[in-house]
C-alpha cells in the first residue's frame, strides 16, 4: 500500500518530501483569482463588446463561484489595436469599456461581495496615440520628449536599416522608421511587439515618475492591486546588441517570450530596481496591495527574483503553464516551483489558461501537446484537438492545480470546460501576430471568443442584441453557465466544489508531501489531511482509504482511471 514518509526520505527522482507555501497570511498568498477579459465577458449596451457595466451585473456568479479577486485584463482608453494592451491614456477607462464611475460602481460591487481588485497595467509600452508619444514624435530627434522612448538613428549607408536585428514578438522587425517634418527619412523607435505599440526608455526618470502617478491614482480608487504586462520586459541591454543568432522565422523569436531564447530585452538585472520603487509605494496604502508579474523568464530560480521580499508579491508560474502532461515532468515543476518562490519568501502560483495561450481544455487534446505562447489553432492547422479527451484531461489539471499550496489563477470560461475555437474565419481575426504574419500564426483570438451564460439567449446571454466582436460557435450552448449550474458532474459544479473544499482545507497555505510506492504515471501526494492521487498513465490506481471528496470524473470499482484526479480525506 503506498505510504507517507516525512521524516528524511526522498522520492527515487531525489525530490524533497515536504514543500510548504511560504508563510504569513496575506490574501495574496493562498488566493484564487480569475481573470476578466473585459471584452468578452458580458456586454451590458449590446455594442457586442463586453464592458465594466456588464462585469458588475455578472460579478455574483464568480463570488458564488468561490474565488477571491478578480483581475481586469486592460481597460483604459485605446485604439483597441491590440485589444486595449495599446494604452493612450492609463487614467480613464476606454469608452467601449464605459466610464471611470463604471469602474467605481464594479469595485464597489466586488467589494461588497467580498472580492478584490487587480488592475491590469501596461508599462513596457503605450499607443502610438498616446499623447506622450504624439509630443515625442512632434519633438524631434534630441528632445527631451524622444528620450521618453527608444529612438535610434539607422545603420546602413543612409540609415536605411534598423539599428539592430531584433524581431517583434508579432512578427517582422522590431523597430519602424519615423519621417522627419521636412519629409526626409528620420530616426527608428523600437516596438518589441505592435508598431502601434513603442517601447518606453525605462532608464529615464521622467518615465518612472509617470508610473508612479499612475499607481497612485488607481491605488487611490481603491484598485487591490496589479497584474504587469510583460514585467520581465521594461529594461533592455545597454547599447542595444545585436542578438547573437538572429532567429530565421519570426515564430522562432517569439520563442524569446517564454525565456526559451537568451535574448538582450527580456530579464536584464537593471529592472527589478523599477519593482522596488513599486513595492514602496504600494506599501504606503492600507489592505496588502498587490503586485503580480507576468513574466517569461526560465528558469523557475530567476523567475524567483521578481518576488523577492521588497519587489513584487506573485509572479505567474508559466513553467507550469508549459509543462506537457506527463507525471514525472509535473513532478519537477511543482517541486521546483515550491522551492523557488518559497526560497524568496513568495507564494508560488499555478496557472492552466490565460487570454494569450490555446484554452487548456483544447491544449491537453493535442498529441503532441503544445503550449507556444500565442501561436493558436486554426482551421488549417495541421492537428485538431480531440475535444473529449482534452476536457476529461483539462477536468484533472484544474482538480491537480486546486490541490497544490499557494496562489492559483483561473481565466474566464475555464470552469464551463470552454474549447478553444478554432474555426474562426480569417475576416473576423484581429490579433495582430496574425496580420502581421500573413496568417501563419493564428493567435490568440481563439481563446478570446465571448464565454456563454444562457443556451438559448442572444448570444448566449453575453448580451441581448445577439452582437458579439468574435463570432460564437453554435457548441457554446452546451457550455452556457446556465446550461450547467446546479447539475451534477458539470465542469462548473466541479469547479465550485474544488474551491470550496480547497478553502475548507486551506491548501493554499499548506504543505505538500510527496507519497512513495506509485508509479511514475501517478502524481500522489499530501495537503493537510487530504490525499490527491492525479492519475496521468494507463493503468487503474488503487484508491487510498479514506472518504472521496471529489474526483474530476466518474472513478472505476473503487480505482483513480486513466486522466483522472481524486482527492481524499483521511
Amino acid at each position: 500500500m503506498p505510504h507517507e514518509n516525512t521524516a528524511t526520505a526522498t522520492l527515487p527522482s531525489g525530490h524533497p518530501r515536504e514543500l510548504a507555501s511560504a508563510p504569513g497570511s496575506e490574501w495574496w498568498r493562498s488566493a484564487v483569482i480569475y481573470q476578466i477579459y473585459p471584452r468578452s465577458f458580458a456586454d451590458a449596451s449590446g455594442d457586442g463588446i463586453g464592458d465594466l457595466a456588464g462585469i458588475t451585473q455578472r460579478l455574483e456568479s464568480l463570488a458564488n463561484l468561490g474565488v477571491d479577486a478578480v483581475w481586469l485584463s486592460p481597460f483604459f482608453r485605446s485604439p483597441q489595436k491590440d485589444a486595449g494592451y495599446d494604452v493612450s491614456d492609463y487614467c480613464d477607462v476606454d469608452p467601449i469599456f464605459g466610464t471611470l464611475d463604471d469602474f467605481d460602481a464594479l469595485r464597489d460591487r466586488a467589494h461588497e461581495l467580498g472580492l478584490r481588485v487587480i488592475v491590469d497595467l501596461v508599462p513596457n509600452h503605450c499607443s502610438s496615440e498616446h499623447e506622450w508619444f504624439q509630443e515625442a514624435m512632434a519633438a524631434g530627434p534630441g528632445s527631451p520628449e524622444r528620450d521618453r522612448f527608444i529612438f535610434r538613428p539607422g545603420t546602413g549607408d543612409n540609415g536605411e536599416l534598423p539599428p539592430n536585428n531584433w524581431h517583434s514578438m508579432f512578427g517582422g522587425p522590431a523597430w519602424t522608421r519615423t519621417t522627419n517634418a521636412d519629409g526626409t527619412p528620420g530616426d527608428w523607435y523600437l516596438h518589441l511587439f505592435d508598431s502601434t505599440q513603442p517601447d518606453f526608455d525605462w532608464t529615464n526618470p521622467w518615465v518612472w515618475e509617470q508610473f508612479r502617478q499612475i499607481l497612485r491614482f488607481w491605488l487611490d480608487r481603491g484598485a487591490d492591486g496589479f497584474r504587469v504586462d510583460v514585467a520581465h520586459g521594461l529594461m533592455k541591454a545597454e547599447g542595444l546588441p545585436d542578438i547573437e543568432e538572429a532567429a530565421e522565422e519570426d515564430s522562432e523569436l517569439a520563442e524569446g517570450l517564454m525565456g526559451s531564447l537568451e535574448v538582450p530585452y527580456w530579464g536584464q538585472d537593471t529592472v527589478h530596481a523599477v519593482y522596488r520603487d513599486w513595492h514602496a509605494v504600494l506599501a504606503e496604502y492600507e489592505g496588502d496591495r498587490v503586485l503580480c508579474a507576468e513574466a517569461w523568464v526560465e528558469p523557475l530560480a530567476k523567475a524567483a527574483l521578481w518576488v523577492r521580499p521588497d519587489e513584487m508579491h506573485q509572479a505567474f508560474n508559466f513553467s507550469y503553464l508549459a509543462t506537457p502532461w506527463l507525471a514525472p515532468r509535473l513532478r519537477d515543476v511543482i517541486t521546483e516551483s515550491l522551492e523557488a518562490f518559497t526560497g524568496v519568501g513568495a507564494p508560488s502560483t499555478w496557472v492552466l489558461s490565460n487570454h494569450d495561450v490555446v484554452r487548456h481544455a483544447s491544449r491537453l487534446g493535442l498529441a503532441p501537446y503544445a503550449a507556444g505562447p500565442g501561436a493558436g489553432i486554426g482551421p488549417s492547422s495541421p492537428e485538431k484537438p480531440d475535444a473529449a479527451l482534452g476536457l476529461h484531461r483539462a477536468r484533472a489539471a484544474t482538480a491537480l492545480m486546486l490541490a497544490l499550496p499557494g496562489s492559483a489563477y483561473l481565466y474566464q470560461g475555464e470552469e464551463l470546460g470552454l474549447p478553444e475555437v478554432i474555426e474562426l474565419d480569417d475576416e473576423y481575426r484581429q490579433d495582430p501576430s496574425f496580420h502581421r504574419t500573413g496568417g501563419e500564426v493564428y493567435g490568440r483570438d481563439g481563446c478570446r471568443v465571448p464565454i456563454p451564460w444562457e443556451p438559448d439567449a442572444p448570444a448566449f446571454g453575453f448580451n441581448t442584441t445577439g452582437e458579439s466582436w468574435l463570432p460564437q460557435p453554435e457548441t457554446f450552448a452546451r457550455f452556457a453557465h446556465a446550461a450547467q449550474a446546479d447539475v451534477e458532474g458539470s465542469t462548473l459544479e466541479l469547479y465550485r466544489l474544488a474551491l470550496a473544499l480547497r478553502a475548507e482545507h486551506g491548501f493554499g497555505l499548506g504543505t505538500l508531501t510527496w507519497l512513495e510506492g506509485y508509479a511514475d504515471e501517478v502524481l500522489a501526494f499530501r495537503n493537510g489531511g487530504v490525499t490527491v492521487i492525479a492519475n496521468l498513465g494507463d493503468a487503474p490506481v488503487e484508491l487510498p482509504a479514506g472518504e472521496v471528496i471529489l474526483a474530476s470524473d466518474p472513478l472505476e470499482a473503487g480505482a483513480v482511471p486513466s486522466d483522472t484526479t481524486v482527492w481524499v480525506a483521511a
